[in-house]
C-alpha cells in the first residue's frame, strides 16, 4: 500500500526544516552578533589613557648613527676602540587605542602604565618632551665632567647667566671662568657657597674671573641668597672641568637622564689610557653626577631585554636597580652591580680579565 498523508480539511500544509520559532531565534542572534561585531570594533578604536613601555633602540657609544660618531672629540686624537659600550632606552608608545593597550597588557615584554606615570597631568606633551631633552643634555654634561675628573682634569666655575636685576649684571657675562671670590680660590661648588655663606647680603665682594683666556677683576655688592644663609651674586653657574679638546655627543630622539654613566665610559675608551671594554660587547644604564655617582634609573627589565636581544656579555646595573633587575632578568646574562663610576671601571677591568665582576645579588 503506497504511504498516506493525513491532511484534514482548513489544516495547514506539512511544513520542511526547522520551525518558524526556531529561524526567527537564528536570526535574532545573527543580528546580535552583528551588532557586538560593530561594537567590538568600535571600542578596539577607543583611546584609552595608558601607554605602552618596550625594550628601546640601544646605541653603542663607540659607535656612530647615520654615519655620524655618537661621541666626537676635537682637539685630541681618539684611540681605536673596539667592541660595544651600548646605553639603553625604554620606547614609549602614546595615544593608545583599546587594541593596542590589551596587546601590551597580553605581551610578557612590554608593560602597560597609566599615561600620566609618564606625562604629569599638570605639563603638556611638548614640556615632558622638553624636559626629558634637557635631562639628557645635563646627563651630557655631567658625563663629560665625570670623564675629565677620572682623567684629571680640574674643575671650575663658569658663569652660565646673568638676569636682569643682578648686582653682576654688566660685570661678568656667561661663560666667565670664576677665579676667587675676596681672595679665595673658589674651584667647585663648595668653595664658592662657603666663600657667600661668610657674606652679608649687601657686603661688597672682589671677583676674580677669566674672560677669553684674560685674568680680570670686579667688585660685586651681593645681594641675598635665596636658598641658602649669606650673600650671592646673583648669578647662575655650572661647573666644567677644564680640558684641552672638547668632547660632543649626538644622539637623536633620546630623552631623560639614565645615558649618563654609558656616555661618561665612551668618552674615557675613546680618550683614555685603557680599551676598557677589549672587544666585549657591554651595555648597562644609570644617571650619573659630575663626582662620577652613579644613581637609580626606570624600566630596568625593559632595558635588559633589548641587551639580551642584542647579545650583550654583560649588563652594568645602577646599585639601587639590583633589587628589580634580578627579578625576571633573561637568563645568562650578568648583572654587575655598580654604585660609581670606579664600580664600573673596575668591573671592566675584571672583564677584560677573564674573571667575574661583582654582580647584583640574587634573591
Amino acid at each position: 500500500m503506497a504511504p498516506t498523508v493525513d491532511v484534514r480539511a482548513g489544516a495547514p500544509p506539512p511544513t520542511r526544516g526547522y520551525p518558524r520559532s526556531v529561524s526567527r531565534r537564528v536570526g535574532t542572534l545573527g543580528v546580535i552578533a552583528a551588532l557586538l561585531a560593530v561594537l567590538f570594533a568600535l571600542g578596539a578604536t577607543l583611546p584609552v589613557p595608558y601607554v605602552v613601555l618596550g625594550p628601546g633602540p640601544s646605541f653603542n657609544t663607540l659607535g656612530s648613527i647615520d654615519g655620524r660618531q655618537i661621541i666626537t672629540v676635537e682637539g685630541r686624537e681618539v684611540n681605536d676602540s673596539t667592541g660595544n659600550l651600548n646605553l639603553t632606552t625604554v620606547s614609549v608608545a602614546d595615544q593608545l587605542e583599546l587594541i593596542r593597550a590589551v596587546q601590551g597588557w597580553i605581551d610578557p615584554e612590554e608593560n602597560v602604565v597609566p599615561r600620566e606615570e609618564v606625562f604629569p597631568p599638570d605639563q603638556t606633551t611638548e614640556e615632558t618632551d622638553q624636559q626629558n631633552r634637557q635631562d639628557f643634555i645635563n646627563s651630557q654634561n655631567s658625563a663629560e665632567a665625570a670623564a675629565l675628573g677620572e682623567l684629571g682634569y680640574p674643575l671650575r666655575v663658569v658663569v652660565a647667566g646673568v638676569p636682569d636685576g643682578s648686582p653682576s649684571l654688566d660685570r661678568l657675562q656667561a661663560d666667565d671662568v670664576l677665579d676667587s671670590v675676596n681672595g679665595t680660590a673658589v674651584a667647585d661648588a663648595e668653595a664658592l657657597v662657603g666663600v657667600l655663606t661668610a657674606l652679608a647680603p649687601g657686603d661688597s665682594a672682589t671677583v676674580g674671573f677669566t674672560r677669553l683666556g684674560t685674568a680680570m677683576t670686579t667688585r660685586i655688592t651681593t645681594t641675598e641668597a635665596t636658598d641658602r644663609d649669606g650673600a650671592a651674586l646673583g648669578i647662575q653657574v655650572s661647573f666644567e672641568r677644564a680640558a684641552p679638546f672638547t668632547v660632543s655627543i649626538n644622539v637623536a630622539d633620546v630623552g631623560g637622564p639614565s645615558a649618563g654613566l654609558m656616555l661618561t665610559l665612551g668618552i674615557l675608551d675613546l680618550v683614555g689610557d685603557t680599551d676598557l671594554v677589549d672587544g666585549m660587547f657591554v651595555a648597562g644604564t644609570g644617571t650619573i653626577d659630575a663626582d662620577g655617582v652613579v644613581g637609580r634609573i626606570g624600566g630596568i627589565p625593559l632595558k635588559l631585554i633589548a641587551a639580551e636581544r642584542l647579545g650583550a656579555d654583560v649588563f652594568l646595573v645602577p646599585e639601587a636597580n639590583c633589587a628589580d633587575a634580578v627579578v625576571g632578568a633573561p637568563e645568562g646574562l650578568p648583572l654587575a652591580v655598580v654604585a660609581t663610576l670606579d664600580d664600573a671601571l673596575t668591573a671592566l677591568a675584571d672583564l677584560r680579565a677573564g674573571d667575574t665582576p661583582r654582580l647584583c645579588p640574587t634573591p
